[in-house]
């Protein structure tokens, strides 16, 4: 089996409340999400997604993604999509990092991968570890008190687990995580997720003021070194994620005792295969996960669902649907929030067919015809 082709797809993702905002009046109201099909001499097509979350979140653009794929699909025609560490060797051979764009062809070649096995993707990437994965619901940047009315929407909606995004003035994010912890029961999960948006001292301001609640510390700061700097001065478990792009990174913090946990995304590091790779280099250390990516429709939940899954449950702390966020279906087949949960697809491949009206008009076309 050999790639024949490649073809880009672009589609706005609009969102059902309207905005999302975070850290450093940083917003949003439609993401700009990129699908690719890859192609194969065998008549096995196979699907991935990649929506950045905006070009000030992470070193990541929509339009690059695109430009990116266009880059690298010529280098890739004519190779076994099945051969995944071989693919992803090629591709960082002929471009040089941006994980992102080698991320929606690794996924739709894991999509063929597992059509040509007549499997889904959970049991190639280890199988069954729970049968169904518990959501967290990011909630937008806004005043205190309309943040944790939306919690309370919510938990009355299914979910235990709560990603607030914080990173703003330091004295509203303490009313933020004070106000939202106070409503929310004991065994509900709380996270605080400042995405980079603090300085060293607005971050110890905070985790001294809320270090008696139960709450989880996430991105404090930029830089690996000033997030570190608040890690050793916190009793809070403390997560990271902005910072673990990679392998290298990730065996760094695991030297300096630098997290209890990270926020893996797959689209970051580069899509399932290297996720795969870290996700079980956390199993084997002892290292809790939000499995996720920086954002997408029903492609990129379908990833996701199926990586949670083959997760044990002990070391996924999170992870998200991020479809139930939009207001727009672009495939069939992918993972619906139920009371709070969801479940990957058992159908071979990632489970998703495209609803080609929700894609419109391909963009390129890389190879045969």
């Amino acid at each position: 089996m050999i790639i024949t082709s490649v073809s880009i797809y672009q589609t706005d993702l609009p969102l059902k409340e309207g905005r999302y905002n975070w850290s450093n009046n940083n917003s949003i109201e439609a993401f700009d999400a990129t699908i690719v099909e890859v192609k194969t001499d065998q008549g096995i097509v196979g699907y991935g997604e990649c929506t950045p979350l905006g070009p000030s979140y992470l070193p990541a653009y929509a339009e690059g993604v695109r430009t990116g794929i266009r880059e690298l699909a010529p280098k890739i025609i004519d190779m076994d999509p099945r051969n995944l560490h071989e693919l992803n060797r090629r591709m960082d051979q002929v471009l040089r990092g941006h994980p992102y764009v080698k991320s929606a062809i690794d996924v739709a070649c894991w999509d063929i991968f597992g059509k040509a096995a007549h499997e889904p993707i959970w049991r190639l990437l280890g199988g069954y570890a729970q049968k169904e994965v518990k959501l967290y619901r990011a909630i937008s940047q806004e005043e205190p008190e309309i943040m944790a009315r939306k919690i309370a929407g919510y938990k009355a909606d299914g979910y235990t687990k709560f990603q607030l995004k914080v990173g703003g003035d330091a004295d509203l994010d303490i009313q933020r995580i004070r106000e939202c912890r106070n409503i929310l029961d004991p065994k509900d999960i709380l996270v605080a997720d400042a995405n980079t948006g603090w300085t060293m001292h607005e971050a110890m301001r905070v985790v001294s003021a809320v270090r008696d609640l139960d709450v989880y510390i996430e991105q404090p700061c930029p830089t690996y070194e000033e997030s570190l700097s608040i890690r050793r001065k916190t009793n809070l478990p403390f997560i990271l994620d902005e910072n673990i792009d990679g392998i290298q990174i990730l065996l760094r913090g695991l030297q300096d005792l630098a997290f209890d946990g990270i926020n893996l995304k797959i689209s970051k590091v580069g899509g399932l295969t290297k996720a795969k790779l870290i996700r079980d280099l956390c199993v084997a250390t002892g290292v809790v996960m939000t499995i996720e990516d920086t954002w997408g429709g029903d492609f990129v939940t379908a990833a996701i669902a199926h990586l949670a899954q083959s997760t044990p449950e002990e070391f996924l702390l999170s992870t998200t649907d991020f479809n139930s966020y939009g207001t727009k279906d672009i495939a069939e087949g992918a993972p619906q929030r139920k009371n709070g949960i969801m479940s990957a697809s058992n159908v071979p491949g990632l489970g998703c067919k495209p609803i080609w009206s929700a894609l419109g008009e391909r963009k390129y076309h890389i190879g045969a015809n």
